[in-house]
């Protein structure tokens, strides 16, 4: 690849790393690249907490792994995790100049893979809902989403290839699909935690997000967990598909469904049948059934609670620079019992458990992403969708951005895999993505 012959906001991963290994490119013109790009295009975005040269080009002059799988790879940090050369402010006024001093672990395991970290971008207070500056790159008057709304911003103006997010509910595939990119929730665990905000024990995860489901596979395989301390893991995430083998999905509506638009609804029946055609390829409807229909209310339930637990010295000393819509959370949750929110962590784990058995009759599971496109400007409030289900069930799930709606505003189509299905769920992301996009 040469510099000149894609847009810089077209480059993925991949061709960063090729450029570099090929002895096309430097990594500190990759690095000049990106920085002169930002510098034209973010002003009408507002995308980056910081965004800093001169820290870049020290990472870049201090060297990087240029044998790496990542290479050259600027990486956009959602500004939730600890950063060793930038602040971690967690979207909020009270932690604002906080200085951590380490890396989260995630980021370090990118990083030896080559990579450097472009900047932290805007997140929602504390990454739960109160929404930040960022705007929709693909038409302003259109909101992001909201806890990870800045790394979607970066990755769908082209300002960063990849990106980190996080999501307890639904803060990584809802705005991927607002902003027409893949996004990628693994399974829970499966990414490294240590230094992260943690909102949730049962619910945080770490995300990833891309132009391309390649560069998710990419960026997977240098931040997961790996090693003798994980056996089940190394055990379990390898295992493909067999050749040969019928590619069983489901079709599951959810208990959301009747939330959904109508040019949603049918954008899914329509690639249903399209992708029905191919051989390998059976589906079916699915329904999850009455107990797992209820994963909303009981998932408001612990994140509540957990939320009120974690924040009470905010809450309590800092009571003027807490949001409204944080300060009724937490006070919703006050109002829970101990015993009710462990009755209720309980709940998830059958819930888990009725899941599992679910899934050893299918390979994936197809559902919306969101209702429709992103809500305009002043109608914050965001249609109930599948999201949070996949979260609470610990299961892997990615965007895949195959839709448009009205004006032309992106929409996309949730992959939904068994636990442990990571690198199965990628794949057969890539392989939606070879045959509907590319």
């Amino acid at each position: 690849m040469n510099l000149q012959d894609k847009d810089i906001k077209d480059w993925f991963a991949s061709d960063i790393t090729d450029a570099i290994k090929g002895g096309i490119c430097s990594p500190k013109e990759i690095a000049q690249s990106y920085i002169d790009f930002v510098r034209t295009i973010d002003s009408g975005i507002d995308a980056w907490v910081q965004f800093e040269e001169s820290v870049i080009l020290k990472d870049i002059d201090e060297g990087i792994n240029q044998k790496g799988s990542l290479a050259g790879v600027p990486l956009a940090v959602k500004d939730v995790f600890n950063t060793k050369d930038y602040m971690t402010q967690m979207g909020s006024d009270i932690w604002k100049g906080f200085t951590p001093g380490n890396n989260a672990r995630v980021i370090d395991h990118i990083l030896w893979e080559g990579a450097f970290i472009a900047g932290k971008t805007v997140t929602a207070e504390f990454a739960v809902h109160h929404p930040g500056k960022t705007k929709n790159p693909v038409n302003a008057d259109y909101i992001v989403g909201t806890s990870s709304s800045g790394s979607a911003a970066v990755v769908s103006s082209g300002m960063s290839p990849i990106a980190l997010g996080t999501q307890t509910a639904g803060s990584t595939i809802r705005p991927s699909s607002y902003t027409g990119i893949f996004g990628f929730k693994p399974t829970f665990g499966l990414i490294p935690r240590t230094g992260i905000l943690k909102t949730l024990d049962t619910l945080d995860h770490v995300c990833l997000m891309a132009k391309t489901a390649k560069d998710i596979e990419t960026c997977l395989q240098a931040a997961r967990v790996r090693g003798t301390n994980h056996p089940f893991v190394n055990e379990t995430l390898d295992k493909d598909i067999k050749e040969n083998k019928s590619i069983r999905i489901a079709f599951v509506k959810t208990a959301t469904w009747k939330h959904t638009k109508d040019y949603t609804k049918e954008a899914l029946q329509s690639f249903i049948s399209e992708l029905s055609k191919y051989q390998e390829i059976t589906i079916q409807e699915l329904e999850l059934g009455e107990e797992l229909d209820l994963i909303h209310e009981n998932h408001n339930l612990i994140y509540e609670k957990a939320l009120s637990y974690y924040f009470k010295q905010e809450i309590e000393h800092h009571p003027d620079q807490i949001s409204e819509i944080f300060k009724e959370m937490t006070d919703r949750g006050q109002e829970i019992s101990t015993k009710t929110y462990h009755e209720g962590l309980r709940k998830q784990v059958n819930d888990i458990k009725i899941f599992d058995n679910m899934m050893l009759d299918y390979d994936f599971i197809i559902t919306n992403s969101t209702s429709g496109i992103a809500p305009a400007i002043g109608d914050q409030q965001e249609p109930p969708d599948p999201c949070l289900i996949w979260t609470y069930l610990h299961a892997p799930s990615i965007n895949i951005p195959l839709f448009n709606g009205p004006n032309e505003m992106p929409f996309g189509l949730q992959l939904v895999g068994s636990r442990y299905s990571d690198l199965q769920l990628i794949r057969m992301a890539e392989y939606i993505e070879e045959r509907f996009i590319r």
